[in-house]
């Protein structure tokens, strides 16, 4: 006896889910559908593949712990399952039986059908389980929002969501005098999406934020009421003694002749932009501070230094020859700067020699004995070879050049790049086609 067929579908005429088989911890033989809509009905073949056929009086199914049929009862299809789609259907060797839940399932829910059954003569008997779940149809939900700087707001969900169009956030001021902001950007990642204003919010103002472009990875959108959420506008750190009120730096008998309070809500007006540029100037330490200056800053930073070299770099790239620029001016016209920045570049070990290098050593060289005279031709004088540590790319080759043109006295001449030779592949002696003495090599 077998279960040849167990379906779950969207009406008589959907196709059929193939279920995958796995195996319990338990040791049952467990059968697993995926994602199944909520209206599905659940279809179910026993076959017996002998003469005797399919018991129908001890069949029994289960939808988690609720018995739906039993075939030695009457009616045999619990009611709640007894929809006009159900059918309890059986032939010679076949027992079909069809669950028609009047109410649908639970989104996202995972249901587990139990059969038991034997066939007419208890020779073979039945008793697996199977599981599906349930399509997803919850509509994520707005959990909370919090504003991590002047123009970045930070919205958390309760499953993880994707931006499915723009706008994807309306905002709108809830108290108080405030600059209206909206959505420039918004970046999904998982629960969390990352919002990009068009201007500065108001400091310490409630705002209320209300996804209408932001659906879970199903495709269910936000809904109300679950789609809005408010936050407090963004108040920058601030030195704890420092005291910048405008309103309190006004004389006391201004401050006393405003009856009326237009005069304070003027300068309040005027407090935000003053509080703005205070920030400005508080975080001009990670502007020039090299290991924490935005991109942008950075290639100005460079800029400022004179940067010489037009190598693409990465950022971390870029910060360390920032810091190393000032140092590769001070060795320039040296052979050590010139190895210090091809092995800064390249991540190469090179060596400079002299174009003529049997010349006399001062303190070296002997009188008769180990006396070379130089060349007389000035430019073989002060001529010179890079030698390198490896074989370079060509696009290693162009780097090596610039930078040695650049760091090199100005009297001196770059004569060549000698870079180590390719192997040499030995000429073997191949048996049957070299010929002896004609084509043999001893190596």
């Amino acid at each position: 006896m077998a279960l040849t067929a167990f379906d779950s579908r969207l009406g008589a005429d959907q196709g059929r889910l193939v279920p995958k088989r796995t195996t319990a911890p338990s040791g049952d033989h467990v059968f697993v559908l995926g994602s199944v809509p909520i209206d599905s009905t659940v279809a179910l073949e026993l076959v017996d593949v002998g003469p005797s056929g399919v018991d129908r009086t001890a069949t029994q199914v289960w939808l988690g712990e609720l018995l739906v049929f039993d075939g030695g009862r009457s009616p045999e299809l619990l009611p709640e399952y007894a929809g006009a789609r159900s059918l309890v259907l059986q032939t010679a060797d076949t027992l079909r039986i069809v669950l028609d839940p009047l109410a649908p399932f639970e989104s996202q829910a995972e249901v587990g059908v139990r059969v038991k059954s034997r066939t007419a003569d208890a020779a073979a008997a039945l008793d697996e389980t199977y599981r599906f779940f349930i399509e997803d149809r919850t509509a994520p939900r707005v959990v909370a929002a919090q504003a991590t700087g002047p123009r970045t707001v930070v919205v958390s969900f309760d499953e993880p969501v994707m931006v499915a169009g723009a706008p994807s956030f309306e905002l709108r001021v809830l108290a108080g005098p405030a600059v209206p902001v909206s959505a420039a950007s918004a970046v999904a990642e998982a629960e969390l999406v990352s919002i990009t204003l068009d201007t500065e919010m108001t400091p310490d103002i409630t705002y209320e934020a209300r996804a209408v472009g932001i659906s879970d990875l199903s495709g269910n959108p936000v809904l109300p009421p679950f789609d809005r959420v408010r936050f407090e506008g963004f108040r920058p750190a601030q030195p704890a003694a420092r005291g910048f009120d405008l309103w309190l730096l006004l004389p006391r008998h201004n401050r006393r002749d405003d009856t009326t309070g237009d005069l304070e809500r003027f300068i309040r007006c005027l407090q935000e932009p003053t509080d703005l540029l205070l920030a400005g100037a508080d975080a001009f330490p990670d502007i020039f501070d090299l290991e924490r200056a935005p991109e942008a800053f950075l290639d100005a930073i460079l800029a400022d230094l004179g940067n010489p070299f037009a190598f693409e770099l990465d950022l971390v790239g870029r910060r360390r020859l920032a810091s190393l620029l000032v140092e590769m001016y001070r060795q320039k016209g040296t052979a050590k700067g010139i190895k210090n920045a091809v092995r800064f570049f390249l991540g190469l070990e090179t060596t400079i020699e002299a174009f003529a290098s049997d010349t006399l050593a001062l303190g070296d060289a002997e009188l008769g004995v180990s006396w070379i005279l130089g060349p007389s031709d000035r430019f073989a004088l002060y001529a010179f070879n890079v030698v390198a540590s490896r074989v370079l790319a060509p696009a290693e080759r162009r780097q090596l050049r610039v930078i040695v043109d650049y760091l090199k006295p100005a009297h001196t001449h770059f004569i060549d790049l000698i870079e180590p030779s390719a192997p040499i592949e030995a000429e073997h002696w191949e048996l049957g086609v070299s010929e002896l003495g004609t084509e043999t090599l001893l190596h």
